[in-house]
């Protein structure tokens, strides 16, 4: 079952409880995906991470905290602030402890939500599964690529042009100086190379911005 609902929602809480979550949860969380300042990582951006990780969920070893992990990565979502990923993590573990799930799980969505502050392949076994999910735009094609980067900078837009275009193409080139974005065979076979042609394109224009 594909998507945001209400229904997988409900049924991932009770694989991982065996409790139903409280009425309200799942109307908390949207409402935080919801928020007006949110253009890209919102409702749809957890939508498409669902659909990537429901083609590949045979790689994980826990596929129930990673799908956790998946709901609750980006649910606190400050563009100004640098704490997002703990807040996040932070969240997560409280729900699940409220719910009586285990020490172990609990730890494990923890850490995974963490693993997207950089995409740190060594925080969990399902860490580089969880960060190809989460980079998986990047190897979108074109024009799914050029909405992501629109959206980046209206969630940005309080930043100088100049400045976030510096900032975007010092992240941007990291990624390129790996030896490979995307850490699992499955995302690499399928997404490397359009990755590698969307970022050195998008580094290039924010690059000829700056000299303009």
């Amino acid at each position: 079952m594909s998507g945001v609902n209400l229904e997988r929602w409900s049924q991932l809480w009770h694989t991982a409880t065996n409790a139903v979550p409280p009425t309200d949860a799942f109307a908390r969380l949207v409402a935080m995906y919801s928020e007006p300042h949110r253009c890209y990582h919102n409702l749809a951006h957890i939508e498409d991470c669902l659909g990537e990780f429901d083609r590949a969920k045979q790689l994980a070893t826990d596929p129930t905290a990673v799908e956790l992990a998946i709901w609750f990565h980006d649910a606190v979502y400050d563009p100004r602030a640098a704490d997002n990923e703990e807040r996040s993590a932070e969240l997560a573990k409280d729900w699940l402890s409220d719910l009586h799930a285990s020490d172990a799980l609990t730890d494990s969505v923890g850490r995974l939500v963490l693993a997207t502050k950089s995409h740190d392949a060594s925080l969990h076994a399902d860490a580089p599964l969880l960060a190809d999910v989460d980079l998986s735009i990047l190897g979108k094609p074109p024009e799914q690529f050029w909405q992501y980067e629109r959206q980046i900078r209206e969630e940005y837009a309080w930043v100088e042009k100049s400045v976030f275009a510096a900032k975007r193409a010092e992240i941007l080139r990291r990624f390129l100086a790996r030896e490979r974005i995307y850490q699992t065979d499955i995302f690499f076979h399928r997404m490397e190379a359009q990755a590698q042609a969307n970022l050195r394109a998008s580094v290039q224009r924010l690059s000829d911005g700056l000299s303009s």
